[in-house]
């Protein structure tokens, strides 16, 4: 298959999944197997299309990454979602998985990347949703500059248990922010921004493991995809953001249990 269009296929993948609690790592094996795309320029492509994804919810929320540098207008502020303390919270919420993963990153690429072990946590992932939309208690907060150090604390070490592969990063916050009483579109809006430092993290670390099997004439196929994974995640994260101010997540439980057998027969050797 054309290069270009690999890029486009995985890059609209990548975008599209990447801030949902659906697990975008399971949907880009799935994908990248059907296309044949496989190996470790295939493995380096997957983590560097994440830079696009990371990079649409920087251009989403630029005020608000704007309002973190102190001295900028509302980085002034000693309250919110603001200077200092804005960047704080995130501090606190990424610590916890930079933390785990520095001990445990080799141990997590060597065992928890098999058929068996996505699956699983798809399948809990989906029933942690369930659960927790069925029995969560009732929201106190209700926008980010009303979130607590707290609250940030326990959407970090949700966010812990994205590692497991198929659980979705997005789904461990989301589900942390709704247990600790922040309403839905605000958990929604704070997985977003605390996408931002452990994403760019991880992804330096991977890119900078894989940068040896990369040369020249892959670049063509990394900007493609880049550019076609922000355009996409754009798109997602505000449609998302709208359909969370109507909807409960139980739906994307459901289609993650629809999709764990297929994901299980995409990654069998």
């Amino acid at each position: 298959m054309n290069d270009i269009v690999v890029a486009v296929i995985l890059g609209i993948v990548e975008g599209l999944t990447e801030f949902l609690p659906v697990s975008s790592t399971g949907h880009l094996i799935v994908v990248g197997n059907l296309i044949g795309f496989t190996g470790p320029v295939a493995d380096c492509f997957d983590v560097f299309i994440q830079l696009g994804a990371i990079l649409a919810v920087v251009f989403l929320y630029w005020e608000r990454f704007l309002g973190l540098v102190p001295g900028v207008s509302a980085g002034e502020r000693q309250t919110g979602f603001h200077g200092p303390r804005g960047l704080l919270m995130l501090a606190v919420t990424t610590l916890p998985a930079l933390v785990i993963g520095a001990f445990a990153h080799k141990t997590i690429k060597a065992y928890l990347f098999t058929p068996v072990t996505v699956v699983v946590g798809l399948a809990v992932g989906a029933i942690a949703i369930l659960l927790v939309e069925k029995f969560k208690p009732s929201a106190t907060t209700f926008e980010l500059d009303g979130m607590t150090y707290s609250q940030a604390l326990v959407v970090g070490i949700c966010q812990c248990f994205s590692m497991w592969p198929g659980m979705s990063r997005a789904a461990c916050t989301i589900l942390g922010g709704l247990v600790a009483k922040v309403d839905r579109r605000t958990a929604a809006e704070y997985s977003f921004l605390a996408a931002v430092p452990i994403m760019l993290a991880a992804v330096s670390y991977d890119l900078y493991k894989h940068l040896s099997v990369l040369s020249v004439v892959h670049v063509k196929l990394f900007l493609v995809g880049f550019a076609v994974s922000f355009l996409a995640a754009v798109a997602a994260v505000k449609t998302f953001i709208s359909l969370v101010q109507r909807w409960s997540l139980a739906p994307f439980a459901w289609y993650r249990l629809a999709i764990a057998p297929i994901i299980y027969l995409a990654m069998r050797p």
